[in-house]
């Protein structure tokens, strides 16, 4: 009896033993299939750190360098442009100075004499300066004082308000001048008010034909031009979009106002961005660019809430359709 129990417990170690051999063996290889995770970083050494830090500034250090670079470049750019601008002005005042006294000897009947020869050798000296000057000066995208001038038509969209009328006529006529003057030569003209009434009743729906005598004429009608307005842009600005957008056309809007005084900035945005969409490279039916005017900025000393809508809207509407938005800074 004593022998059986003896062997019974033999067995029995022997079972144990086989069942801890074959845990352990299952663990082990579970760590060979499973692949442990790398080790955790808490904390990254002070010295790195530092290193990092010191390369990040002085990659700052080298972008400040470059864009200050590039600024002084711009702005002596940009001086020049003046220059050369001032002194084509003076050139062809001289041109036309020269070619009517050249014009004069002629009638005179005294071509040949030693007048009329010096004459035309300024004339041709003249000529010469000004292509130099101008040579290099028009290409695809022009910019002049930050606004594109590439468009073949444009737009005038135009505030007639009473703010408008009594605070800054003048000077919107000024800018409307100067508008055209930057392009010498386009293909079609127009101007509309805000709500979308033609300045001129015989080119409603058309396009006034360029010309020095109509442009004279456009100028001549603003002194006295009276329509009824409501002080929104948005009128104006989908009528001329739906009636005259063609996508061989490249067109350019100018809107100028002094405020808004609808409630919503947002519908506006929308309205215009569903009929002004964009194309597949990314640009939109027509330029909008907007003049604001400070008239409402001078009352009580404090802007009204109708002004700073107008800037708002007209930021973002010059951001959101490839043009520019320009704040006029005084009304003089």
């Amino acid at each position: 009896m004593s022998r059986r129990f003896r062997r019974f417990n033999e067995d029995s170690n022997i079972s144990f033993l086989d069942v801890i051999c074959c845990g352990f063996g299952a663990i082990v290889l579970l760590l060979v299939i499973v692949k442990p995770n790398q080790p955790v970083v808490l904390e990254e050494s002070e010295i790195v750190a530092k290193g990092q830090v010191r390369a990040l500034q002085e990659r700052l250090f080298e972008i400040r360098g470059q864009v200050t670079f590039l600024e002084t470049d711009l702005n002596a750019k940009h001086e020049q442009l003046g220059i050369d601008k001032r002194r084509v002005a003076i050139l062809r005042s001289e041109f036309d100075l020269l070619n009517s006294r050249m014009a004069s000897v002629d009638d005179d009947g005294a071509g040949d004499s030693t007048e009329a020869i010096d004459l035309q050798v300024a004339v041709q000296s003249l000529s010469r300066e000004m292509k130099r000057l101008l040579a290099g000066r028009k290409v695809k995208n022009d910019y002049i004082g930050g606004i594109p001038v590439d468009s073949e038509y444009i737009i005038f969209i135009i505030d007639t308000s009473g703010s408008m009328v009594s605070g800054a006529w003048g000077r919107m006529i000024r800018e409307v001048s100067n508008t055209l003057r930057i392009y010498p030569k386009v293909k079609g003209i127009q101007v509309l008010n805000d709500n979308g009434q033609y300045m001129f009743s015989t080119y409603a729906g058309e396009w006034i034909p360029d010309s020095p005598s109509r442009r004279r004429a456009i100028i001549q009608k603003l002194q006295f031009w009276n329509a009824s307005s409501n002080s929104s842009p948005v009128e104006g600005i989908t009528a001329a979009i739906r009636r005259f957008y063609d996508k061989n056309k490249k067109i350019s809007l100018y809107v100028l106002g002094d405020d808004y005084a609808g409630k919503s900035v947002r519908r506006v945005l929308d309205i215009i961005q569903n009929i002004n969409a964009e194309n597949k490279r990314g640009e939109t039916l027509v330029r909008i660019h907007a003049i604001g005017f400070p008239v409402q900025f001078q009352r009580n000393g404090k802007a009204l809430p109708n002004a700073v809508r107008y800037a708002a809207l007209m930021r973002e509407l010059a951001e959101q359709n490839n043009g520019t938005f320009v704040g006029i800074n005084n009304v003089r």
